[in-house]
């Protein structure tokens, strides 16, 4: 069965529109039929029995004649007395038996009497009178010959018609059909030739505002970000290269001076300066791992908890080494968000790194609450230089420092604020450079748990 399935929407489409228009053209078909039926037959009892009823009428009053001359819509009369014998007739009957041995009254069709020969069904009439010479049976009968033809020639143009409607239902269906999908084939054509190679190919769109150039669009978007995400990692993947490219090369120099060096003074302050650089390195990997995680949502299966974050940035701010400058804190009591504790930590650990490579003499963190908006704020602000306006977003970008000699000497990778804001991202928040009179404020938002 499964090989007479149509396999396409075009002739799926085309099947059901064909069984539902053959469906509505049975039922309409055959409504009519009864309609047409029905109505001649009713106008056909309506004329007989008001004859019958008149001629009796005639009989109650002694008028009545032996020759009766059937009105309009009656074909013939015929009134029979108790004994069965024929009192009156139309001229079509004369000399013929009661049409009926049986009394019965009522108006109905039947195919047993047949007067006339005309091999049609009769609608006959038969109503009952008192005469002064006892009761009679009146009936007045007229032939449904026109109702059949009526019929015969309704069914003949039904036979003609329907398979016509059908034939052009199917016909403009198949070709509506084909056209309001040729958009979709162009699009399928178009996906199947983008490679990854040629990401800046898009799709046509065409110009209607129904669901295909919905479609349409939303394929373009999808290859707007593809485009995009590969356009950063290839950006990505050069400038890891790059940055790997200068620590493994002094590293290497290290290693094979030491190796070759006969001071032993001398080979242990390169060794050192080796260890150094494969902790720049050690670091530098590690942060491009958490990057692609990142980038892949590997944040997405942690299970997320209800933390203190105000616990958290205490513990976080107390664990820290001392260094050069002083941090002080501000922090609202009973913050909570729900997130990862792991991932959280290493935002603040980012933000607190960035400002003591720029601080000056100090780093104060605060944490607060936007109850309107339902947002945890938390702010790392230092004394130092400051950001310029112009380069506000730049220095979320990879890679990016502004001071690029200093941030080698203290160990920076240029990733540190890059994955602090993907880690606000993955929890529904935002980081951002804040304006300020002097030095640097970065701001974090989370949105807030919801009380129970």
């Amino acid at each position: 069965m499964r090989r007479f399935v149509p396999r396409t929407v075009r002739a799926r489409a085309t099947a059901a529109a064909g069984t539902v228009l053959a469906a509505a053209l049975a039922l309409a078909g055959a409504g009519l039929l009864a309609a047409v039926h029905a109505d001649l037959v009713a106008s056909a009892a309506s004329a007989t029995r008001q004859q019958a009823e008149s001629v009796a009428q005639l009989a109650v009053q002694g008028r009545l004649v032996p020759v009766l001359h059937p009105a309009h819509g009656t074909d013939f009369l015929q009134v029979v007395d108790a004994r069965g014998t024929v009192l009156a007739a139309s001229p079509n009957l004369a000399g013929r038996p009661a049409l009926a041995t049986a009394r019965r009254t009522g108006s109905h069709t039947t195919d047993d009497v047949d007067p006339l020969y005309d091999h049609h069904r009769q609608r006959l009439a038969a109503v009952t009178a008192d005469t002064p010479d006892g009761p009679v049976t009146v009936y007045a009968g007229a032939s449904l010959r026109a109702a059949d033809e009526a019929m015969d020639i309704t069914q003949a143009g039904l036979a003609v018609a329907c398979p016509l409607l059908l034939l052009t239902g199917v016909v403009v269906t198949w070709k509506v059909t084909g056209q309001a999908l040729r958009p979709v084939e162009a699009i399928r054509a178009e996906v199947d030739a983008i490679t990854g190679q040629d990401l800046h190919r898009r799709v046509p769109e065409p110009g209607t505002a129904d669901e295909i150039a919905r479609l349409a669009a939303t394929m373009n978007a999808m290859l707007d970000r593809l485009e995009a995400s590969g356009r950063r990692q290839r950006q990505f993947i050069a400038d890891a290269s790059h940055e790997l490219r200068s620590p493994l090369a002094v590293l290497r120099t290290q290693l094979e001076v030491a190796d070759t060096h006969p001071d032993p003074a001398v080979r242990a302050e390169l060794v050192h300066g080796a260890l150094a650089d494969t902790d720049r390195l050690q670091n530098l990997a590690t942060d491009l791992l958490l990057l692609a995680r990142l980038d892949a949502g590997g944040t997405d299966d942690r299970p997320r908890h209800r933390i203190d974050l105000t616990d958290l940035v205490a513990t976080t701010v107390l664990a820290r080494p001392s260094g050069p400058h002083r941090r002080t804190t501000d922090l609202a009591p009973g913050v909570t968000v729900d997130g990862i504790p792991l991932w959280l930590g290493r935002l603040l650990t980012n933000l607190l790194d960035n400002a003591d490579r720029h601080a000056a003499t100090t780093v104060h963190v605060r944490l607060g609450t936007d109850p309107a908006r339902g947002l945890a704020l938390l702010d790392v602000e230092d004394d130092g230089p400051g950001i310029p306006p112009a380069d506000r977003e730049r220095v979320f970008e990879r890679f990016t420092r502004l001071d690029d000699a200093r941030s080698r000497d203290h160990g920076g990778t240029g990733l540190g604020l890059s994955i602090a804001r993907d880690i606000a991202r993955h929890h529904h928040g935002t980081l951002a450079v804040t304006p300020t009179p002097t030095g640097a404020r970065l701001t974090a938002t989370i949105p807030l748990t919801a009380a129970d």
